[in-house]
């Protein structure tokens, strides 16, 4: 199964760490799209770490992440910086959304 977490929030941290470490280790693909406060997170190397964790792929908005100031310079490369449409590929992609 592929599941997508769509971030939208700053305070769900834990549950996203946790929602994709049980995904992973039961098999399952899982995509991250963050955006609006949710962007808040990319400053948090816990947060930004899951994209090293084998069949996790995370983008966020740029736009998003200009409008609250967030310094893209220690963000991961493999974090996509990205726009809306890859919210809509993701969405697209996976088989179940859960929206944190």
């Amino acid at each position: 199964m592929k599941l997508g977490i769509h971030v939208n929030d700053d305070r769900h941290l834990e549950h996203v760490v946790g929602i994709t470490k049980a995904a992973v280790s039961k098999g399952h693909e899982v995509f991250i799209f963050t955006m609006v406060d949710g962007v808040r997170l990319l400053e948090n190397p816990t947060y930004t770490g899951l994209c090293k964790i084998p069949n996790v792929k995370m983008s966020f908005c740029d736009h998003n992440a200009s409008g609250y100031g967030i310094k893209k310079e220690g963000i991961p490369e493999e974090v996509v910086c990205g726009s809306q449409y890859n919210n809509a590929v993701m969405m697209h992609d996976v088989d179940k959304v859960i929206v944190l």
